[in-house]
C-alpha cells in the first residue's frame, strides 16, 4: 500500500481485520465510516490527479474515475495547494455560517400553510396578494435569507 498514506493504511488494515472476525454491524459501520474518512483525507488521491492531468488526462476523464462531474473534480483538485487550500476554508466558513433549518419563530404563515388553511392552491394565495384581499410581505433574516409570510388577518 506504498502510494496510501500511514493512516489510511492502517484505517484499511483495521476494517480488514474486522472482516477476518466476527465483528458486531456497528464496529463494522464505524471501520467503514473510518476508512471513507481517511481516504477523503488522503493525499494519495490528489497526486494521482496530479499525475493524471500532467500525463494528459482531461478533467472529464478524472471526473469519470472519481465518480464526480468535471466541475466538482476540478473544484475539489485544480490549482496548487494554496488554492485549493482557499476553496476549501471558503467552503467550510459558508457551511458554518449557514443555519441549519428553516426558523420556526417567523411571524405569519408561509404560503403553503396559509393555502393549505384557506383550502386553496399556493397560486391563489398569489392571486389574493396581487388583488390586495391578503397582506404578504418578506421577511428578511440578519443572515440574508428571506421568506414570504402571509397574513390572513390584519396586524393589530
Amino acid at each position: 500500500m506504498g502510494f496510501l498514506s500511514e493512516g489510511t493504511a492502517a484505517a484499511l488494515a483495521r476494517l480488514v481485520a474486522l472482516d477476518d472476525a466476527d465483528a458486531p454491524p456497528l464496529e463494522r459501520l464505524r471501520g467503514i465510516r473510518s476508512l471513507v474518512a481517511a481516504l477523503e483525507a488522503d493525499p494519495a488521491a490528489l497526486a494521482a490527479v496530479r499525475e493524471a492531468v500532467a500525463s494528459g488526462a482531461t478533467w472529464e476523464d478524472v471526473a469519470d474515475a472519481a465518480g464526480l462531474s468535471p466541475s466538482a473534480a476540478k473544484y475539489r483538485w485544480a490549482g496548487d495547494d494554496d488554492a485549493i487550500a482557499r476553496r476549501q476554508e471558503a467552503s467550510r466558513r459558508r457551511k458554518r455560517d449557514r443555519p441549519s433549518s428553516k426558523p420556526v419563530d417567523l411571524p405569519g404563515l408561509s404560503v403553503a400553510e396559509a393555502a393549505k388553511q384557506l383550502g386553496v392552491t399556493p397560486q391563489a394565495i398569489y392571486q389574493r396578494v396581487s388583488r390586495g384581499l391578503l397582506e404578504a410581505r418578506t421577511v428578511e433574516l440578519p443572515d440574508g435569507r428571506s421568506y414570504k409570510r402571509v397574513f390572513l388577518e390584519p396586524e393589530g
